[in-house]
């Protein structure tokens, strides 16, 4: 049976600062889709990443249907995770070490790239450009997407733009 979530993204966005606040993590990025969402975070050095998707929700049998409810089952999941840390059990780097990270070229890569969905530093504003009108094709409210994930998406563009030097 699937738990439904209270709440949407903003609530969701305002826990996921605290938790990352409360875990001392170096940088986090998140972003999300109609369809998935993700949370990617610095610990350690190493950049990791936890997504889900309604696709993978109906996989395992949920019958969700938001987005916003995979997004609050991740930032729920960290939070357990913050909690555990803050009760002693183990340190967060220590819990999350087995997890498989992202490439190192990664950990060194601003968040407002990530969230473009980088994996390099562009070699050019016009990668930044393509890639922009790609996720603007989706995140755009009048393509089925929200306000909130496409004014994200701006001002990830336009600091990407600032970071290459051509704002």
């Amino acid at each position: 049976m699937a738990k439904f979530y209270t709440g949407g993204f903003p609530e969701y966005e305002g826990k996921l600062k605290k938790v990352m606040a409360r875990l001392g993590v170096e940088k986090f990025n998140y972003d999300w889709t109609r369809q998935d969402c993700f949370v990617e975070l610095l610990c350690k050095g190493r950049v990791f990443h936890f997504s889900d998707s309604l696709e993978a929700a109906r996989i395992r049998g949920e019958k969700i249907t938001a987005v916003s409810d995979v997004f609050a089952r991740i930032v729920l999941m960290l939070e357990d995770l913050a909690r555990a840390s803050e009760r002693g059990l183990y340190d967060f780097a220590t819990i999350i070490s087995g997890l498989p990270s992202l490439p190192e070229s990664v950990a060194h890569l601003d968040p407002w790239f990530i969230a473009l969905g980088f994996t390099e530093h562009p070699a050019t504003a016009e990668e930044v450009r393509v890639q922009y009108r790609r996720l603007a094709k989706v995140l755009h409210p009048d393509a089925g997407g929200t306000s909130a994930a496409f004014e994200a998406l701006q001002q990830n563009y336009i600091t990407c733009l600032e970071a290459m030097g051509d704002a």
